[in-house]
């Protein structure tokens, strides 16, 4: 065991860690030849394409140094603030971080959240500054940071390039000295944390583990602490580019196992695995179970997928153990789920892989927070979902989730920045300069408010120097109401959305007219209005098509013509009564995008 290392990389989204982590592999000689391509760990072509690790991946090196040979265990994690469910479950199964900084940009707000996660499991931490290739870098400016935030000393960070190969040495050497081997004892009973899964079509699920305490070998009898389910060992091994199979793995090892599983609520991740006949006396604590931010309906376009998208969203869910979904029916939709997200990109990136992994095409409902409602008997209802809010004659009042927002930028564009935040009622907690032109604001804010476009705003304010990290800071009382579009006086609920008293009128407005722009015109006249209860705050009409009736009249008197539009318009109300409006996925989205 005194030769095993586990270590995972975190930065900021964009600082350089799947570079480095192919460095590292290439240096290890752990990938070779054809399978030498950018970004190796990422096997996701929406990972490729975006430039953004989504998944958190495991790889496995051999490295000698003075003559012993180590196995070091890399765990790649995501750097996006949407996926950090991600990072910390990559973190509770190691013993140290590299922690990266971007030389160009210096410390940044994901930076120092992933930091504290890390230091609260009590890793090790190796700072890395990486892009020292660059012409643009700031050595000693980015130093400052980093020894002002870790205290470390100078001579301790190391100076490296995933481009270049820079540094890549040093890097391992610190990986074997400054990193503490797994403690463990392979002969107690056997305890593995469960750290992440994935669903193979012909295996069934694959549990990627570290072993804590103990030792597995192959067609073992193990059990699954929180389901209680046994299985046998079919196969279990370890991962390096593909799966490797052994015979047993002992303490301190990560690796995976196959036994058969075909449903995917029987692998919880962070669950424990054990042994039938001597099982460990606790589970491995420290495991919570993740939640979700943002909630939005997703719905199959055709009514018949209703089936194929459970088991969809089931499959995707054993991959990305952040993704909850329960299932709901809309009138406007027809049968379909309310989904759990950590945040507006992860909702995109769920959407983008049900259409490529699954071929599913849906709609998705305007996302929203969830909040706690209050009724005059003092009940508590949590409600996700608009149309789920009680009668407004027996509500006290409602309370909406607030957040700890952390921006950090540039003092150029405080000005801008706190405009931002005071537009979407956020409350100034404090600000503190980290180094010279760099400062950190922290904001309280409503979740509802920056669920929607905030992110984008704040990157193109701040020319792409901000940024946003933020964790959840309870509920508070709130003036909200509900907001309600109808279209030729029928509501419809996947459109309405909870809203702050003050927004409600000129954000009715702009929904109406945005809706006008996109509904096709049909052959009878559509009013959409936006209503709060029973008043209509804003109206907008789609115009009939019509035919020209009256082209074969020359001349003669008007009342030929009138009798011919009169004809017209009977035929058109009786349409009005059977007509029903379609509403293309465009409008939906569109919802979304207004700022």
């Amino acid at each position: 065991m005194k030769n095993i290392r586990n270590f995972c990389i975190i930065a900021h989204i964009d600082h350089g860690k799947s570079t480095l982590a192919d460095r590292l592999l290439e240096f290890t000689n752990t990938v070779e030849g054809k399978d030498l391509q950018e970004q190796v760990l990422d096997n996701m072509d929406l990972e490729r394409e975006r430039g953004i690790t989504i998944k958190s991946h495991a790889i496995q090196m051999d490295y000698q140094y003075r003559g012993e040979k180590y196995t070091l265990n890399l765990i790649d994690t995501p750097g996006h603030v949407d996926f950090s469910y991600e990072v910390s479950r990559s973190i509770a199964a190691c013993e140290g971080a590299l922690l990266i900084v971007d030389a160009t940009q210096g410390i940044q707000a994901q930076t120092i959240s992933n930091l504290y996660m890390a230091i609260e499991h009590d890793l090790e931490i190796v700072p890395i500054m990486n892009k020292m290739d660059m012409d643009s870098a700031m050595p000693d400016e980015v130093e400052d940071q980093i020894v002002e935030l870790l205290g470390v000393k100078r001579e301790n960070i190391i100076r490296a390039s995933g481009k270049t190969g820079l540094g890549v040495e040093e890097i391992l050497r610190a990986i074997i000295e400054k990193i503490p081997a797994p403690v463990g004892n392979p002969d107690a009973p056997l305890q593995c944390l469960i750290f992440d899964s994935v669903f193979n079509q012909f295996r069934g699920i694959i549990a990627y583990f570290k072993i804590i305490n103990g030792t597995i070998s192959k067609s073992d009898l193990v059990k699954f602490v929180a389901t209680g389910k046994e299985y046998d060992a079919d196969e279990i091994g370890i991962l390096r580019l593909d799966m490797v199979p052994k015979q047993t793995l002992s303490a301190g090892n990560v690796g995976y196992i196959i036994s058969g599983i075909k449903t995917s609520k029987e692998v919880k991740v962070g669950d424990t695995i054990t042994h039938v006949k001597y099982p460990c006396d606790k589970a491995i604590e420290g495991f919570e179970e993740v939640k979700p931010m943002v909630f939005a309906g997703v719905y199959p376009i055709d009514a018949e997928d209703f089936e194929d998208l459970r088991s969809s969203l089931e499959k995707l869910q054993l991959n990305d153990a952040s993704l909850t979904f329960e299932p709901e029916s809309s009138a406007a939709l027809g049968f379909g789920f309310r989904c759990g997200f950590l945040g507006m990109l992860h909702m995109e990136i769920i959407q983008e892989r049900l259409d490529r992994e699954f071929d599913m095409s849906v709609i998705t409902t305007v996302p929203n927070v969830s909040y706690k409602v209050y009724t005059k008997k003092n009940e508590m209802i949590e409600v996700h979902n608009p149309s789920g809010l009680p009668d407004i004659m027996l509500i006290d009042h409602i309370e909406e989730p607030y957040i700890r927002a952390s921006v950090i930028t540039r003092t150029e564009f405080i000005g801008q920045i706190m405009t931002l935040c005071l537009g979407k009622r956020g409350e100034l907690v404090r600000q503190e300069y980290i180094s010279g032109d760099r400062i950190e604001l922290i904001y309280d804010m409503p979740l509802g408010e920056i669920v929607f476009d905030f992110y984008d705003k704040l990157k193109s304010i701040s020319k792409g120097y901000a940024s946003f990290d933020y964790h959840m800071n309870g509920f508070r009382p709130s003036k909200l109401i509900k907001l309600d579009i109808l279209l030729n006086g029928e509501s419809v609920d996947a459109l309405s959305s909870l809203i702050h008293f003050d927004n409600a009128v000129t954000l009715g407005r702009r929904m109406c007219e945005k809706l006008k722009e996109l509904i096709p015109r049909q052959q009878f006249d559509i009013a959409i209005q936006a209503a709060i209860g029973a008043k209509i705050i804003a109206r907008e009409t789609v115009k009939a098509v019509r035919k020209d009736v009256t082209a074969k009249c020359y001349g003669g008197d008007i009342t030929r013509k009138r009798k011919l539009l009169e004809k017209q318009k009977k035929g058109k109300k009786r349409m009005k009564q059977i007509g029903s409006v379609e509403v293309p996925q465009k409008a939906f989205l569109a919802v979304l995008k207004l700022d």
